[in-house]
């Protein structure tokens, strides 16, 4: 008698990290660029209330930098884009399954974080939380993501917002 072939589907779907986990956030990943020779840049003008994220692949050496944009509520009122970056040093000394900090002075992942939205204008204050690495190959990495992206108002130094990110993030070369 053969065993129940769900039974066996469950376990495999859970380790392949197909399905979301519990509490994760339903962003729409549209960008994906995983570079190994590059740094994190985090561009500012402060004229026009802009500030961007970008790699500088201009490095030599083992250096990998993840920057992915998520797309939330798209075509909604409350539509909005979150861009990230991860500055993850060197991936082949990251161990699949644990969790890492990211952002703060002494978090092992580096990153940087803006919001694009009708709404008004966010100066990126930090990104803090963990990112758990899945998957590493020759072209693609694969993790989950777990940060709260905070900001002040460029107008006021008093008013102060977050954006919570949970959920799968890929990186493709």
């Amino acid at each position: 008698m053969l065993p129940n072939r769900s039974l066996i589907l469950i376990p495999l779907l859970a380790a392949c990290e197909l399905l979301p986990r519990p509490g994760d956030t339903q962003g729409e990943q549209h960008q994906a660029l995983w570079t190994s020779s590059g740094r994190l840049v985090v561009d500012t003008d402060p004229r026009l209330t802009i500030e961007r994220v970008r790699v500088d692949t201009g490095l030599a050496g083992r250096h990998d930098v993840l920057l992915t944009k998520f797309e939330f509520g798209a075509g909604g009122d409350a539509a909005y884009e979150l861009a990230l970056g991860l500055d993850f040093g060197d991936t082949r000394n990251l161990t699949t399954g644990r969790a890492y900090a990211v952002g703060g002075p002494k978090a092992q992942i580096r990153a940087a974080g803006t919001v694009a939205c009708l709404c008004r204008p966010w100066r990126p204050d930090s990104v803090r939380g963990t990112y758990e690495l899945e998957r590493v190959g020759i072209a693609q990495i694969t993790g989950h993501i777990d940060v709260t992206l905070f900001f002040t108002a460029w107008d006021d130094s008093r008013v102060h917002t977050t954006y919570r990110l949970k959920q799968r993030i890929e990186g493709v070369k």
